[in-house]
């Protein structure tokens, strides 16, 4: 009886997640069916469709599934030991100093290779 009520459940969970997409597209569609309404009342109307649709979403067992990974990420986001302001100034000045360093090189090389070439074609002129 468990597997019967669990697979009753999943057939609803699958007819939500077909129906959220739908939803959200006859939103769009009558965004632009109502053109002749102010803005404002067809955005605050769009973002109510898409607001149900992602709560619709939300009622599956998937939807539960992203809701708590997203949860224990912000949990984990807190537990990150973020570097000091200095310490995030010096990497950032060390990473301004490699770039121009690398442009530099890079630019000199370019330099020297046009040099090699406009030498190479100004003797096979001659």
């Amino acid at each position: 009886m468990n597997a019967q009520a669990e697979q009753v459940a999943s057939v609803t969970d699958i007819v939500k997640l077909v129906l959220c997409p739908l939803v959200i597209i006859a939103g769009v569609v009558a965004f632009y069916h109502f053109s002749d309404l102010l803005l404002l009342y067809r955005v605050l109307g769009l973002v109510v469709i898409v607001s149900m649709a992602i709560g619709m979403c939300f009622t599956t067992a998937k939807g539960r599934a992203v809701w708590q990974f997203m949860h224990e990420a912000k949990l984990e986001v807190r537990r990150v030991v973020w570097p000091t302001r200095d310490e995030t100034v010096r990497t950032t000045l060390l990473v301004f100093a490699m770039v121009f360093i690398v442009g530099l090189i890079l630019w000199l090389l370019d330099m020297f290779l046009f040099w090699a070439i406009q030498l190479l074609m100004s003797q096979g002129i001659q």
